[in-house]
C-alpha cells in the first residue's frame, strides 16, 4: 500500500513537471516559429519586410519578454504560481491568434509585443516553479525537462516550418498556418493548468501551513513536516511587502543579484538566439536554397534535442559553475571553426554548405546540451525562496533585454559586415563570458552567500 502510495505521488509530481514544462515548450516554439515564418511574411505580397523591419518584427517579441519576464514575479507572488501560469496561458493563446491575422508591418510588431509578454513570463515562471515543487533529490533533473522542452519546443516549430514552406510554399499566407500551430500547446496548457498543485513554497510564504503540508506530501517531499515546522518558528520575521532598498542592503543578496544578472547575460551573448530566429536566412544566406534550409532547420533542432537531454543528464551531477566554463569554451571554438569554415576559399559551395551545417549544429548542440540548461539551473537554485520570484523577473528580463539588443541588430550586422565576420563577433563574445564566469560566477561563494542572508532582512 505504501508503494502504491509513493507511486502515486511520483506520478502527481512527474504530471505537474510535464505540464509545468509547457511553458517552455511555448517559449521554445514561439522564439523558433518565427524562423521559418520570417521569410515567408516578408515577401512582397505578404507583410513585405526590409531587414530593418524583420527585426523589429523579430525584437518586438523579445521587448514583450522584458515586461513579462520583470512583472511575472510580482504577479506570481500575490496571487500564486498556479494561476500565474494559467493566465500565461491565456496570453499565449489570444495573442498567438492575433500574430496569425495581423494585417501589416505594425500590427505585427504589436501581437508579437503582446506574445512575448507570455514568453517572458514562462521563462521566468517554469524553471523557478519547477524548483518549488520537486524534491531535492529531483529538483537539478525536473528543471532541466523545462530546458529540454525548450529545444523540443523549437525542433516541433522547425519540423512544422519545413512541412508547410515546402508542401506550400508557393501560398502566399503559409506563414499565417505556421504562427497558428502554436495556438494547440498553449490550449492543452491552459486545460492542464487547472489539475497541477500550486507551490508549496509559495503558501509557507502565505502563512498557509496546513495547506502546504498537504502539497509537500502530495508531491513525495519526504520531509514536509520539518520543512513546515522551520517555517512556522521563523513566521514572526516574514512582513507582507517586498523591500528592495533592504534587499540592496544586504551585501549577500546584492552578490546573488548581481550573479545571476551575469548569469542571464552570459547565456544571450552566445549568439544562439540569432540562429534560432534567423536561422533559415542565414542558411540562405551561405547558399542553400529556401527548402534545404528549412530541412537543415530540422536536423539543427534534432540534434539540439538529442544534445539536450545527455547534456542534462551529465550536468546534474556536476559542479554548474565549472561545466558552464567547459559550455563556453565550445561555443567560442565552434564558433571560429564556422566562421574559419566560410572565410577559406579552398571547398566547392557544396561542400561549404555541408561543413556551414556541421559546424553550426555542433554549436548548437554544445549550447543547447551545457550551456543554456546549465544557466538556467543555476539560476533556477540560487536565490533563497523569498526573494527568488522577484530576483528571478531580473535576471530573466536581463536576457530578454539582451537578446532585444542583438536580435534588432542582428539583420544590419549580417547585412553590413557579412555572415563570416559575425560569426566571429559572436566567438569574441563567448571568450567575453569566459572571463565572467570565471570571475564572478563562483559555486562556493554562491553557496557561502545563500547560507548567510537573515531572513529578516529580505523582508
Amino acid at each position: 500500500m505504501k508503494s502504491e502510495t509513493a507511486n502515486d505521488r511520483f506520478n502527481f509530481l512527474n504530471y505537474c513537471v510535464y505540464i509545468i514544462s509547457l511553458g517552455g515548450f511555448l517559449f521554445g516554439y514561439d522564439t523558433g516559429v518565427i524562423n521559418g515564418a520570417l521569410a515567408f511574411m516578408s515577401k512582397a505580397d505578404q507583410l513585405d519586410l526590409t531587414p530593418a523591419s524583420q527585426g523589429i518584427v523579430s525584437s518586438s517579441l523579445v521587448i514583450g519578454a522584458c515586461l513579462g519576464a520583470l512583472g511575472c514575479g510580482r504577479v506570481a507572488d500575490k496571487i500564486g504560481r498556479r494561476k500565474t501560469l494559467r493566465i500565461i496561458a491565456i496570453v499565449f493563446t489570444v495573442a498567438t491568434f492575433l500574430c496569425t491575422f495581423a494585417m501589416d508591418f505594425w500590427s505585427m510588431s504589436l501581437f508579437r509585443f503582446i506574445l512575448g509578454i507570455a514568453v517572458g513570463a514562462a521563462s521566468s515562471l517554469s524553471p523557478m516553479y519547477l524548483a518549488e515543487i520537486s524534491p531535492e533529490n529531483l529538483r537539478a533533473a525536473n528543471i532541466n525537462k523545462n530546458a529540454i522542452f525548450i529545444v523540443l519546443g523549437q525542433l516541433c516549430a522547425f519540423i512544422v516550418n519545413a512541412i508547410l514552406g515546402n508542401l506550400w510554399g508557393n501560398w502566399g499566407p503559409i506563414w499565417r498556418v505556421m504562427i497558428v500551430s502554436a495556438a494547440i500547446p498553449s490550449i492543452v496548457l491552459w486545460i492542464n493548468s487547472f489539475h497541477i498543485g500550486g507551490s508549496p513554497q509559495w503558501l509557507l510564504l502565505q502563512k498557509r501551513f496546513k495547506g502546504a503540508k498537504k502539497l509537500f506530501q502530495e508531491l513525495g517531499f519526504k520531509n514536509a513536516e520539518d520543512l513546515v515546522l522551520n517555517q512556522e518558528d521563523h513566521k514572526s520575521q516574514q512582513h507582507a511587502t517586498f523591500n528592495w532598498r533592504k534587499v540592496l542592503q544586504n551585501q549577500h543578496l546584492t552578490y546573488l543579484l548581481a550573479t545571476g544578472i551575469i548569469v542571464a547575460l552570459i547565456q544571450q551573448i552566445s549568439g544562439i538566439n540569432t540562429v534560432m530566429y534567423y536561422g533559415t536566412i542565414l542558411l540562405e544566406r551561405v547558399g542553400m536554397g529556401q527548402g534545404g534550409s528549412l530541412y537543415a532547420n530540422i536536423l539543427i533542432g534534432f540534434v539540439s534535442v538529442i544534445a539536450s537531454i545527455f547534456g542534462t543528464r551529465m550536468i546534474e551531477n556536476t559542479d554548474h559553475h565549472r561545466i558552464l566554463v567547459i559550455g563556453l569554451i565550445g561555443n567560442a571554438f565552434f564558433l571560429t571553426l564556422l566562421g574559419l569554415t566560410m572565410r577559406v576559399d579552398v571547398f566547392s559551395q557544396s561542400i561549404t554548405n555541408i561543413l556551414v551545417l556541421i559546424n553550426l549544429t555542433l554549436f548548437l548542440a554544445n549550447h543547447q546540451g551545457i550551456v543554456s540548461p546549465v544557466t538556467w539551473l543555476i539560476l533556477a537554485e540560487m536565490f533563497p525562496t523569498k526573494v527568488k520570484a522577484q530576483f528571478m523577473s531580473v535576471a530573466t528580463a536581463t536576457t530578454w533585454i539582451t537578446n532585444f539588443i542583438i536580435s534588432l541588430i542582428y539583420p544590419q550586422l549580417i547585412a553590413s559586415l557579412g555572415v563570416t565576420l559575425v560569426f566571429f563577433v559572436f566567438a569574441a563574445t563567448n571568450c567575453l563570458s569566459i572571463v565572467l564566469a570565471i570571475i564572478f560566477v563562483k559555486g562556493s561563494k554562491i553557496k557561502s552567500a545563500y547560507q548567510k542572508i537573515d531572513g529578516s532582512t529580505i523582508k
